[in-house]
């Protein structure tokens, strides 16, 4: 849960809406290949139940009143990787920052992996 006070009072968002929110923001860049999972708990809860989690490569932490994301890609092998993380910054700040308020300090993407397309 992320949870957040202001002058009006609590804002709390689910762990899930905005892990698919960010998720599926970063997904949809071109030659984004897929979210990696970045952490021993998701790679222990994919493991235990067999499917996808939900939060597969995102990672939020809150500093003050603001977010900082971490995103763990898998990118298109021949693309250019640092316009594509251009890009994925900008969605993501855009799409979290019009859908729930909150502001974003930082997009951190570390590109894990490459996918050959085949």
């Amino acid at each position: 849960m992320i949870k957040m006070e202001n002058h009006l009072g609590t804002i709390e968002i689910s762990q899930e809406y905005f892990a698919n929110l960010v998720g599926h923001a970063a997904s949809e860049c071109f030659g984004v290949a897929g979210m990696v999972i970045s952490t021993a708990s998701q790679g222990l809860r994919s493991v235990v139940f067999r499917k996808e989690t939900q939060d597969k490569g995102v990672k939020v932490k809150i500093y003050g009143d603001k977010l900082v994301i971490d995103l763990h890609i898998m990118v298109t092998y021949g693309v250019n990787i640092a316009a594509i993380v251009k890009s994925i910054v900008h969605k993501v700040r855009y799409t979290v920052e019009e859908a729930t308020g909150l502001q974003v300090a930082k997009v951190n993407v570390y590109v894990d992996g490459m996918h050959s397309g085949e």
